[in-house]
């Protein structure tokens, strides 16, 4: 009882703030969400599918869709520009660390296997935080035609924010518990994640030790 009379007055605070604040707190954590991974944005995006359906909410389900799509969008152009800068900046790199990051060979594999399967790739990548960051680097990285990358991740937002703010819209006061599907969805993506990793770490470990001997 005492966490829902906090949350309901949590809840009051809220709906009482400038509907344009509350507006460019959601774009901004969507935005933030693509550029810093452990922001928990999915989080935020389900409260505010929520909020949109409160009757005392300001802000409409419509606002909230643009909100979530700027956000999103602007975030992934930032990290697609940087990308590339970022690509450039290795090249010219003199310190040790940066220049041992920037192997033309495996960069070069990296690269070509990304121009054969961008589509599957950007599509896919809003459905984890970790993906979603690192791809849209490489797709800057890779120099994909920058409107094909806004149709195919505008599709991907649609995709995966569109369940986020419908779920947390028609769960309404239990949205929370989207919340706690998503804790153990993106645990399983990361342990995934963390085993391809390894792997592929195993792989280039391997080809070293071939080479050497």
């Amino acid at each position: 009882m005492l966490d829902f009379l906090q949350f309901d007055a949590f809840l009051t605070r809220i709906l009482e703030l400038p509907p344009l604040l509350l507006w460019g707190f959601f774009c901004f954590s969507n935005f933030l969400e693509n550029v810093f991974p452990p922001w928990p944005g999915d989080t935020i995006t389900v409260f505010s599918g929520f909020l949109s359906s409160s009757p005392d909410s300001p802000l409409s389900f419509l606002s909230v869709v643009i909100a979530t799509y700027l956000g999103n969008l602007l975030g992934a152009l930032v990290m697609y520009f940087f990308g590339d800068r970022f690509l450039q900046f290795l090249k010219r790199s003199q310190f040790p660390f940066l220049s041992a990051l920037y192997q033309e060979e495996n960069l070069h594999k990296t690269l070509s296997w990304f121009r054969k399967n961008e589509l599957i790739v950007v599509l896919l990548s809003r459905f984890s935080a970790g993906i979603r960051f690192f791809v849209s680097i490489v797709a800057g990285m890779s120099k994909m035609n920058v409107i094909k990358f806004v149709l195919l991740y505008t599709i991907a937002i649609f995709l995966w924010c569109g369940l986020l703010l419908t779920g947390g819209s028609v769960m309404g006061t239990h949205w929370n518990q989207i919340v706690v599907m998503l804790s153990y969805y993106n645990r399983t993506i990361g342990f995934i994640l963390i085993c391809l990793f390894l792997f592929f770490l195993y792989q280039i470990m391997k080809k070293r030790n071939t080479k050497l001997t």
